[in-house]
């Protein structure tokens, strides 16, 4: 642990809206900061710095319109690990620029973005909002066990929904596989940015429903288990895409009992779907462990509460100073200290 360490359209932001824990898939807004701002901003030494002063803009959009108590910077110590490249070897295969003894690979990432992700843990640190990994596992895992962590500890308490409609965890991010997560219940719903973050569409089970004909985040997991995605190096079945997997799941409830009609021979199925699923079978068994977050992962304690001063304003006035920073961290400065 470390701390300081697209489809469819978008769905209107409610006035009430808002959560007490927010959880930024950072590498998720990094990069879509860095493609969203031109890398003509540029340090005083020439340096392209798009991706930093986009992520600290972002940041403070976030907290001005979603106004979390409590905000954890969720980052990939590992964005390729090891548990889930034994369990399928082209998970992730086709982002690897290079083989690294001792690791699964090293991610292919623009050379202008590699020189800034420092500049954003150095600023991170200063300006005292947690940025939290644990070793071995992605920064979707992290943010899978700082909600499951969230839920028990608001069960625990018997802590009522906000009648406000104010969610107990929003999770801010690029990547559609965190809409496992999403729980009306629970109060966990996923802020999905379409252009930027002013424009998010905000995904509970009412939008998972809408968008794909599934009512749970439980159930976009198994979809996704049996659909596959290529942007992951997940095969899922073959001859099975998002229509027939979401229709499999209405019929049978879940990937669990769309494997017991298999097994049973279930006239639900058809003759080819049984088939496909049975030549899937060693896919189907390992798939789950790769597709879902992990809700255990290794994170230690950290304090998350949303800072209101810098916690190191020296640091912080030096990198605003050397990376060309003072818009963006002077905007961020006087969001938090509202």
């Amino acid at each position: 642990m470390t701390q300081s360490t697209d489809d469819g359209a978008p769905s209107s932001t409610p006035a009430t809206a808002g959560g007490e824990l927010m959880l930024l898939d950072t590498a998720s807004l990094y990069f879509r900061a860095f493609f969203g701002v031109p890398d003509s901003i540029k340090a005083p030494d020439g340096t392209p710095v798009n991706a930093v002063r986009g992520l600290l803009d972002m940041i403070a959009t976030l907290v001005t319109d979603r106004r979390p108590s409590r905000l954890v910077a969720c980052w990939d110590v590992d964005w390729r690990p090891a548990f889930r490249v034994e369990a399928i070897p082209t998970y992730k295969a086709h982002r690897v620029a290079e083989k690294v003894p001792g690791t699964t690979g090293v991610e292919e990432v623009p050379e202008k973005l590699v020189a800034q992700v420092p500049v954003i843990v150095d600023v991170l640190a200063a300006l005292g909002i947690a940025r939290v990994g644990a070793a071995g596992y992605e920064a979707d895992d992290v943010i899978g066990t700082l909600t499951a962590r969230e839920v028990a500890r608001r069960a625990a308490e018997g802590t009522a929904p906000d009648p406000s409609g104010r969610a107990a965890v929003e999770v801010v991010t690029g990547d559609r596989d965190l809409f496992q997560l999403v729980d009306d219940a629970a109060g966990v719903r996923i802020l999905y940015p379409t252009k930027g973050v002013r424009n998010l569409d905000v995904v509970d089970q009412a939008r998972l429903a809408e968008r794909y004909g599934i009512t749970t985040g439980a159930a976009y997991a198994d979809m996704a288990v049996l659909r596959g995605d290529p942007s992951d190096g997940l095969p899922g079945v073959p001859g099975i895409g998002e229509k027939t997997a979401v229709a499999l799941l209405a019929k049978f409830g879940d990937l669990a009992g769309v494997l017991a009609a298999r097994e049973a021979g279930d006239p639900g199925l058809t003759a080819t779907q049984r088939r496909r699923l049975t030549e899937a079978a060693a896919y189907l068994e390992v798939a789950p462990l790769v597709v879902r977050v992990a809700p255990d992962a290794p994170v230690g304690e950290f304090h998350d509460a949303l800072p209101t001063a810098p916690a190191d304003p020296d640091a912080l006035a030096e990198l605003t100073e050397r990376w060309g920073l003072g818009t963006s961290v002077r905007r961020l400065l006087d969001v938090l200290g509202r």
